[in-house]
């Protein structure tokens, strides 16, 4: 049985722990990552973590350079569950919607949508004026979903890890990818309340 494929694209804003921690909990799951950075993911990386380029590319299965526009993942018959832009910028979202592509993370993102696939943007810039919302309501028109990574305190994280984990997860279930997360339920939380 061939295995589901997933792209994680991982643009160049703050919180590249997000794309980081998608590639560590797919590797637990029985799907393929194919894994594209921007340029300025680079920075990111620099400035706010301690991985090596290495660490993050070994996590994956697939690594793609930005300007391989002739990539796998640049195709339609590239099958996938879709793809997660964690984070996204608004440089990113912005490409995505107006179809310009750029760059092999846009274009790939352009397929998913045009495929009709599920595409994901961890969209993580704030705050926001009107060009950003219209932006976002444009891409949403287009099929994508934007989901900012807003931590959830009813799982009572006590790391910035669970936060970021929890997001993640919550991310990849909207690929019907599940992931072992505290869950909203009623039952659970009476149980903290005694």
């Amino acid at each position: 049985m061939q295995k589901d494929k997933i792209i994680i694209g991982i643009s160049g804003a703050t919180g590249l722990q997000y794309g980081v921690k998608a590639l560590h909990l797919l590797k637990s799951q029985n799907i393929e990552t194919h894994l594209v950075m921007s340029k300025a993911t680079e920075l990111v990386r620099n400035y706010e973590t301690d991985y090596t380029r290495e660490e993050i590319f070994d996590l994956a299965d697939y690594v793609y350079p930005i300007q391989d526009i002739g990539a796998a993942i640049s195709s339609g018959s590239f099958k996938t569950k879709g793809m997660l832009i964690a984070p996204c910028s608004v440089k990113t979202m912005s490409e995505i919607a107006t179809g310009i592509t750029s760059s092999l993370l846009s274009r790939s993102a352009d397929v998913i949508l045009k495929e009709r696939r599920r595409l994901v943007l961890m969209f993580r810039e704030t705050p926001l004026h009107l060009g950003h919302i219209q932006t976002m309501e444009r891409v949403t028109q287009m099929g994508a979903i934007i989901m900012p990574p807003v931590p959830a305190f009813y799982t009572k994280p006590v790391t910035l890890d669970d936060i970021v984990t929890h997001s993640v997860a919550r991310a990849l279930d909207l690929f019907d990818i599940d992931i072992n997360i505290t869950r909203w339920d009623r039952d659970y939380i009476e149980s903290l309340k005694n």
